[in-house]
């Protein structure tokens, strides 16, 4: 194997673990950027709808008391799960591909049941009741998600819809009925507030461009490898090649009289010249030799 042929090799690995390691970088700087993103937009949409909840606690619900009925429910102004269910379903059509979810272990609404990771997460805040909130990485039907939960604790204004169902409003019950959503425990973690941000497409981003800087390197690499092929064959392969001719042709005897023809201030340029003194020593060692005989 030519000298020309082992430095491209060498070089053509060296440069492709060097791409291989810039794509590798590249991808984790792209996936840290994504999760940073997901994190900071799911705390603003998860922020945004528990101030509107806790506006609702504060400032609606008291004056909500006092102007209706205590045998009367409306939920769009009398239960802030409705209220939050009503404000993200139009943040939904504005932002599509976020999620929301009010999971309760016993909901009045059928599809706020919380599925067996939300029943896991409620577990870990009834077992630690110091827990504000929880926040990471969750997987659901096939999809990855960076996900923002609060848990919601069940107070005494709470029972007077979720306590027996015969003291409940009768409005609530004709709607809801009485079979989930009644006899709630005082005191503990019922349900919890979850959003979900999806991060797939932004994985799939930092994917593409990883392999898009790996095949620009990879491409990069292949036209540096023709440049130093090309390089290495016009400035060291043609002259050395010269060289062992001039060289062979000395060793015979041929060719004497006529200098090495390959010029240089370089290491070739060197062994050029120290040929073309041993061509100049063996004519003057050869004329000494047929002067001597003759």
């Amino acid at each position: 194997m030519s000298i020309r042929v082992r430095f491209i090799i060498v070089i053509g690995i060296l440069s492709i673990v060097a791409s291989m390691a810039l794509a590798y970088a590249s991808y984790q700087f792209s996936v840290k950027n994504a999760m940073d993103n997901a994190k900071k937009q799911g705390a603003v949409v998860f922020n945004m709808l528990d101030s509107s909840r806790l506006f609702f606690k504060r400032e609606q619900w008291p004056l909500v008391t006092e102007l209706v009925e205590d045998d009367r429910f409306y939920p769009q102004i009398m239960s802030g799960f409705v209220m939050t269910r009503g404000v993200w379903q139009i943040f939904e059509k504005r932002f599509p591909g976020y999620s929301f979810k009010q999971a309760s272990l016993d909901p009045l609404y059928p599809s706020n049941k919380a599925d067996l990771d939300e029943q896991k997460m409620i577990e870990v805040f009834n077992s630690d009741k110091s827990l504000k909130n929880r926040e990471g990485l969750m997987e659901k039907e096939g999809q990855q998600y960076y996900y923002f939960a609060k848990p919601v604790s069940v107070e005494e204004k709470c029972l007077r819809c979720h306590g027996d169902h015969e003291e409940a409003p009768k409005d609530q019950v004709e709607i809801y009925g009485t079979e989930s959503g009644y006899n709630w425990p005082k005191g503990q973690v019922i349900s919890t507030s979850i959003v979900y941000v999806p991060i797939d497409k932004a994985m799939a981003a930092a994917k593409k461009s990883a392999t898009t800087l790996f095949a620009m390197g990879t491409g990069g690499i292949l036209v540096l490898m023709g440049f130093i092929w090309i390089f290495l064959s016009s400035t060291v392969v043609k002259p050395l090649k010269e060289l062992e001719r001039k060289a062979t042709q000395i060793s015979l005897g041929q060719e004497l009289g006529k200098d090495m023809g390959v010029e240089g201030n370089d290491e070739i340029g060197a062994l050029t010249n120290a040929i073309d003194r041993l061509r100049i020593s063996t004519v003057k060692l050869l004329e000494r030799c047929t002067g001597r005989m003759g």
